[in-house]
């Protein structure tokens, strides 16, 4: 177990965060044209006439344990033939939201929220992310609602995007209702106060199955990666945890990923452009094909999804502990997602690691300024209004979203990192087992195994590839930087 750093290391870590924001073109504060504009906001937007009255269902949402943008909802229905319809609700930032204001300038400027142990950086003030624009429980919302209709068998039957007024009746986090749908925990006390809603959500997640696998069968990945959180008690930094994913954010996850291809479909179908999130087919396959030898595993030459799935899923099985140094591996070898503008008539790439089609990010609008632009593209659509952007335009912010998540990523990394860097500080000469995570120019990179930090190998390091496992020795860090320097032994 880590020691303890004193009550001065989220002094610390905010003060890191706030200048590597600067530093990775990402601005940490609101205008004081955006903070004007947001003072004049008093209320939520008023619903219009073709607003549809969905108060009665037993919407929930699931999120984080300390989430407090709530960004959408979902519900269920059992259909007569053994079907079932989902319905997701993805709260109406565009009502409140002026496209051009100085609000809107700052949300398109950083692109996203950015989430750091020390310190959050709302992509929109608290004010709208947490409260006017969120979907509260026990208040009514205005949400642009994707309603898919599925076969028993989980095939899409039919489909539709229309506005509506909702009504959360449960907030509720992933890893309650994880443990309770697992049968290891008991059911979350607001799921309880609400009859039927177990139910409901019972009938949820059986959808959500059904949906995983048959994405699965066509060649989506299982990648099982860790990520490092920084946990405090008080103002003392105490450890860093690993999260991992779980049935419920699986849950979540299935309902995102269809709800987002109804989207993109919509757009489409009504001859609109549509902002896609794609994931390439992998320049490096010739890397995994070799991961997967050294496993005693034959790939294809050529990329393929359900030949590598095959592969992930018998490694996890044969050893559980390795697999996400593996999924890591796997995923910085796949290549990062990217953002790009699909226009009527085009043909824009799929998510290979989704083994999806057609994905337009739109269900987080609070926290993403691409859902943002997607939500103004439905709504105008809905509306049967003009493209509330240039095709130029469009094509522009596609890459500058793309660009500031990358760089939103950095933040939250170097955080993490100056966080590991505090509690190993005192912990120099010490021996960690480790994996390889990154070989490029810059150098070599390992994760340690616990805690779940990477860090940078200074010695030892000629011949190793990604995955290969070693043992290293804590020789230097360097909070400022999120700097922890290896050498390699033995």
């Amino acid at each position: 177990m880590p020691t303890p750093v004193n009550g001065q290391a989220r002094f610390i870590l905010q003060r890191i965060a706030q200048r590597v924001m600067r530093e990775k073109g990402l601005e940490p504060q609101y205008s004081p044209a955006a903070l004007a504009e947001l003072a004049a906001i008093q209320a939520t937007a008023s619903k219009t006439d073709g607003t549809r009255d969905l108060r009665a269902l037993l919407w929930c949402s699931i999120d984080n344990d300390d989430s407090r943008d709530l960004d959408q909802l979902s519900v269920a229905e059992a259909q007569p033939d053994g079907g079932i319809k989902l319905l997701v609700a993805v709260a109406d930032v565009a009502a409140l939201l002026v496209q051009g204001s100085a609000l809107d300038a700052h949300a398109r400027e950083n692109t996203t929220s950015v989430y750091t142990a020390a310190q959050n950086f709302p992509m929109l003030p608290e004010k709208l992310s947490t409260d006017l624009t969120s979907l509260n429980p026990g208040v009514d919302r205005l949400a642009v609602v994707v309603e898919m209709t599925f076969s028993p068998e989980a095939e899409l039957r039919h489909s539709d995007v229309y506005e509506a007024q909702v009504h959360n009746r449960a907030k509720l986090a992933y890893n309650s209702v994880a443990a309770w749908l697992d049968g290891k925990g008991p059911m979350p006390a607001p799921l309880g106060a609400v009859p039927g809603l177990d139910a409901n959500l019972r009938l949820q997640h059986r959808m959500a199955q059904l949906l995983r696998a048959r994405r699965h069968m066509r060649g989506a990945l299982s990648l099982q990666t860790i990520e490092a959180r920084p946990v405090f008690v008080g103002d003392v930094l105490h450890d860093l945890q690993a999260e991992q994913s779980n049935v419920a954010k699986n849950l979540i996850e299935e309902l995102m990923v269809a709800a987002n291809g109804v989207t993109a479909l919509y757009l489409t179908a009504r001859k609109f452009p549509s902002m896609r999130r794609v994931v390439r087919i992998p320049d490096h396959w010739d890397r995994i094909v070799e991961l997967a030898a050294v496993r005693h595993v034959e790939l294809p030459p050529e990329p393929d999804g359900i030949a590598l799935e095959k592969f992930l899923v018998a490694a996890q099985k044969e050893d559980p502990d390795y697999f996400p140094d593996l999924s890591l591996s796997v995923i910085k070898l796949l290549g990062a997602g990217e953002y790009v503008v699909e226009f009527p008539g085009g043909n824009a790439p799929g998510h290979f690691g989704l083994a999806v089609k057609d994905y337009a990010h739109s269900t987080a609008p609070n926290r993403r300024f691409p859902d943002l632009i997607t939500q103004r593209l439905l709504k105008a659509a809905l509306a049967g209004k003009p493209v509330p952007y240039a095709n130029d335009e469009l094509t522009a912010l596609a890459r500058h979203c793309t660009e500031q998540e990358d760089a939103a990523k950095k933040v939250e990394r170097q955080v993490v990192k100056s966080a590991a860097a505090l509690l190993l500080g005192s912990r120099i000469g010490e021996k960690f087992a480790a994996t390889v995570t990154g070989v490029s120019d810059k150098g070599v990179y390992v994760r340690l195994t616990r805690p779940p930090v990477e860090g940078k190998l200074m010695t030892g390091f000629d011949g190793l590839q990604i995955g290969d496992r070693l043992q290293v020795q804590l020789v230097h860090t360097d909070v400022e930087r999120g700097y922890i320097d290896l050498n390699r032994v033995g």
